[in-house]
């Protein structure tokens, strides 16, 4: 992940991109649900091919990017509304929360810079894209 002058800030090896977006009613009890939830759930394959273990249990890294668009709402004409993303001096510090709860767990995790425009690549390896809410 690089910021528009090339510099790059975060690279993770296999694992999770995280497109991480807070809204008004997060709270800091909600990023330690999510680190968890990130970190366990399994949606790596097993041996026998099934998503049956974790990024705890296979050691993957986790790129978390700070995204307030997937909260974008479109049903009401053709611009998108960013009412339900929080502002940035709410979702900034949970973001961190998410990444501190799962550094504390063991995590390596790579992030990018609030508020910055990124340019990420990912290699999708694998058909899963999850939105997880609590």
């Amino acid at each position: 992940m690089a910021v528009d002058t090339g510099e790059e800030l975060g690279r993770i090896g296999h694992g999770l991109c995280v497109l991480l977006g807070v809204t008004h009613t997060d709270l800091d009890a909600d990023a330690a649900w999510m680190a968890g939830k990130l970190w366990h759930l399994r949606v790596f394959d097993d041996e026998d091919g099934v998503m049956n273990r974790s990024a705890a249990d296979v050691g993957a890294e986790l790129l978390v990017v700070s995204q307030f668009t997937v909260y974008g709402d479109t049903s009401g004409g053709r611009r998108p509304s960013w009412i339900a993303a929080a502002r940035p001096e709410v979702a900034e510090p949970l973001v961190a929360a998410v990444v501190d709860a799962l550094r504390t767990l063991g995590a390596t995790v790579a992030t990018g810079q609030f508020r910055t425009a990124m340019h990420v690549s990912i290699v999708n390896d694998g058909p899963v894209t999850l939105i997880i809410e609590r």
